[in-house]
């Protein structure tokens, strides 16, 4: 079950169950289209996965599964990030 984080690791935007925004990576770190896009270029700083479209949880199921209430916010070190978008930022996330 996803865990559904509630923010952006990097900005710190607010990601609610209904956010548009979410995006996730294979081991569910969690950052904002706008990070995803123009700073990490789809490839999580975590662990060099590529970004999907994060699934929103059905209303009938948050109260027995409720939004996480764990704050994961550990910006991007883009000076060492740099290093591992350099290696990945035109290999398919597959492939990576």
């Amino acid at each position: 079950m996803l865990e559904m984080r509630s923010s952006c690791e990097h900005c710190d935007k607010a990601l609610g169950n209904e956010s548009e925004e979410a995006m996730i990576c294979t081991f569910e770190c969690t950052f904002c289209q706008d990070c995803v896009h123009t700073i990490l270029h789809n490839v999580c700083p975590n662990c060099g996965g590529g970004f999907e479209k994060r699934p929103t949880r059905p209303v009938a199921y948050l109260k027995k599964y409720p939004v996480s209430t764990k704050k994961v916010y550990k910006p991007v070190q883009e000076h060492l990030f740099k290093v591992l978008l350099k290696k990945f930022k035109n290999t398919n996330p597959r492939k990576r």
